[in-house]
């Protein structure tokens, strides 16, 4: 990956679940995490989502938005928002998945031996001034949330 501590976060904007535009640029002025999963309503992405869920009321204490981000559809990132009533953005970044690849998170993947393109479970954390303030390219995803609150020393 080449994207350092420091760096400016890499801009995009992509559409929610209901289908609405969000830019990162519109968020400047406050922390944004944002996190990389490979799909919605499976197992690890599930408990990683609902880690976040369960920590909301500090995020939205502390002014940190949570931007999830898969490959899936607006529909899809509905539906799983309802079923574990996520209280968060689910924003969709379809093949290519250019917005994860500037991330470093969208690449060759290997699972029980067979490799294929996918989704990376990445974290970044954003400052207020849009550079990347921590990130995480292992991922604990029951754990994750807890873990940058505890790492910003917020926890």
């Amino acid at each position: 990956m080449s994207l350092s501590l420091g760096d400016p976060a890499p801009e995009f904007t992509l559409p929610d679940q209901t289908g609405t535009p969000v830019s990162l640029a519109s968020l400047r002025g406050q922390r944004v995490v944002i996190y990389f999963y490979p799909k919605d309503d499976t197992p690890g992405c599930t408990k990683e989502a609902c880690g976040f869920r369960d920590q909301w009321s500090r995020y939205a204490e502390l002014g940190i938005k949570v931007l999830g981000i898969s490959k899936d559809g607006a529909a899809s990132h509905g539906k799983f928002i309802a079923k574990y009533n996520l209280p968060f953005t689910l924003l969709s970044d379809p093949d290519p998945c250019p917005v994860a690849a500037a991330y470093g998170s969208y690449g060759l993947k290997t699972f029980m031996g067979r490799e294929s393109m996918g989704m990376m479970r990445h974290t970044f954390v954003v400052d207020a001034a849009g550079k990347l303030e921590l990130f995480y390219l292992k991922v604990k995803a029951e754990q994750m949330a807890e873990q940058i609150l505890s790492d910003l020393k917020l926890g």
